[in-house]
């Protein structure tokens, strides 16, 4: 008897000891007063902080994350770029969660399953990006997963994003009065316009994470004398090119490998807006140990025009040999092999309605629903809430009139599909879609044919969450609907997202099982016409 209660110890000690570990956090989220180009404003800060603090995770990592909103309004976080497999409850969009309301507190949940690289999180609701509330998160890979580099000297973020001087609720009244919130004030690096830096040791290599998280505008990143070998790219390995600079598109992220290889003194690193007629500009330091030669104050040129990063982007690889978050290599598998089951248009519009600029794909211009998505499917009541398939996959006829209305696009459960976003206006367009890693295939200039396909990368394409789509053009991405939810496909550029430009794809699997999805979970906050509704049966 005594054997076999030492067993069952033995056996349970060895069950917790086999989970993946955690990372506990709490978070209380305030306004604030910040000056970062020089005009007092308010801010939404994490613990005091802006940006907020840094989540440093290792893959399969469950993060506990405690947040308090102490704002006067309904606040909620989101993960841009984190998969949150078979989890959509932990997503943080209106159309996945209710809001955190004012004076309370929820506990997000999630585990960064089978991911590596460099990602951040922001708050989602309305214009609140613009305010701050936004962090770095990284995802290290396991100690027995080879990484295809030496370990660097040290490991740095740098978030880099346009910057507006006017307070979120000025922005948001902006928009709703129909007009544009025009150009920003300014950039900035890691919260401020210009920031010294730690220092770096002559011949030792570092890695600096950039994440774009402004709100419009494209930006190039570049160390003045320095090259940079790009390694990372929104969660995938990349094969190692040298670069003098680099475009980071709105809610990319990528990491690169700087050796401390020149005269021992300062240079700048420099982050400019690309692809305006005005000339916006923040700098960082980075610094020699020891150094006390300032940087040259001629920073260095960034490039111009359109052709240049296309060019750059053709010349990203993903790196076939490099492990991935499990030790099979991430050209392990063959998506240029896979049948495509569907092929989906998703063409921008603008235009008015009663009077008012709105933002559209495929003619319905997205609005959020006070029942998130998500809990109108999972509750029964989606007829209610929102219409599936109202749009279709081809964009109708230019100058169609917009549609306001929640947009949801119903997709089989692991079906192959081509998505061709096309870009029909004169400025560049970033999207994101939440949930899963794409295969960006191809691009190119015009309008999109079947005959386009011949142009795609059908083999070491990079798989990544966020793409751009220059003026007048088009870009192509690949994947398996596999992961089960409730997904936000969205402009990244907020005045467009904040005016409808966004979409929610649907993917359920016909088994309700939890080999699919997990139960809603207990502390899910409820809003809209769920509240006191019976709970689903759960999932087995």
């Amino acid at each position: 008897m005594a054997l076999l209660a030492l067993l069952s110890t033995l056996l349970a000690l060895s069950a917790v000891r086999a989970e993946d570990p955690y990372l506990f956090f709490t978070w209380n989220v305030t306004y604030g007063t910040i000056a970062p180009l020089g005009v007092p404003q308010q801010a939404i800060l994490i613990n005091g902080q802006f940006p907020g603090p840094n989540i440093n995770s290792t893959t399969n990592n469950n993060i506990v994350l405690n947040v308090f909103n102490n704002l006067d309004e309904p606040f909620l976080l989101t993960w841009n770029g984190i998969q949150q497999r078979k989890n959509s409850w932990q997503d943080g969009m209106p159309g996945t969660n209710c809001p955190i309301p004012p004076g309370t507190n929820y506990t997000y949940h999630f585990q960064v399953k089978d991911q590596i690289g460099s990602f951040f999180y922001f708050p989602s609701l309305g214009m609140h990006r613009a305010a701050g509330g936004f962090g770095g998160l990284r995802i290290n890979s396991r100690l027995l997963i080879p990484v295809p580099f030496d370990d660097p000297a040290d490991d740095y973020t740098v978030l880099i994003g346009d910057w507006y001087t006017k307070s979120h609720k000025v922005l948001a009244g902006i928009l709703d009065a129909g007009r544009s919130i025009g150009n920003p004030a300014g950039v900035l690096m890691n919260g401020l316009s210009g920031k010294d830096a730690t220092g770096k040791e002559a011949g030792k290599t570092y890695r600096y994470r950039i994440c774009n998280v402004g709100l419009k505008l494209s930006l190039n990143f570049r160390i003045q004398g320095h090259l940079m070998k790009l390694v990372e790219m929104d969660g995938s390995h990349t094969v190692q090119n040298d670069y003098e600079s680099l475009d980071v598109h709105v809610g990319q992220c990528l990491s690169v490998l700087v050796t401390a290889n020149q005269e021992p003194k300062d240079y700048y690193m420099v982050a400019s807006t690309r692809f305006t007629k005005y000339m916006r500009t923040a700098t960082g330091v980075a610094r020699y140990a020891g150094s006390k030669v300032p940087p040259s104050p001629e920073l260095p040129a960034g490039p111009v025009g359109w052709a240049w990063s296309f060019n750059q982007w053709r010349s990203f690889r993903w790196n076939l040999t490099a492990s991935a978050a499990r030790p099979n290599p991430q050209g392990s598998y063959h998506y240029g092999s896979i049948n495509i089951t569907r092929t989906i248009k998703l063409a921008s519009s603008v235009g008015l309605v009663n009077g008012k600029r709105r933002f559209g794909l495929n003619g319905v211009s997205h609005v959020d629903s006070p029942t998130p998505l998500k809990l109108a499917e999972y509750y029964g009541i989606s007829g209610k809430v929102f219409k599936y398939d109202s749009i279709g996959d081809e964009p109708p006829a230019s100058g169609a009139s917009i549609t306001v209305a929640p947009n949801v696009l119903n997709a089989t459960y692991r079906d192959y599909i081509e998505i061709i976003l096309e870009n029909p206006e004169r400025s560049i367009q970033c999207y994101h879609l939440d949930g899963y890693s794409f295969f960006a295939a191809g691009m190119g200039h015009g309008k999109w044919t079947p005959a386009s396909r011949r142009t795609y990368n059908l083999l070491d394409a990079v798989s990544r969450h966020t793409i751009q789509v220059y003026p007048r053009s088009w870009s192509a991405i690949m994947l398996t609907f596999d992961n089960a939810g409730m997904w936000s496909l969205r402009s990244e550029l907020w005045e467009r997202h904040y005016l409808g430009q966004q979409l929610y794809v649907s993917v359920v699997s016909p088994a309700r099982s939890l080999r699919d999805e997990y139960n809603m979970p207990d502390n899910t906050l409820l809003c809209g016409d769920v509240v006191g509704l019976p709970k689903p049966p759960s999932y087995v």
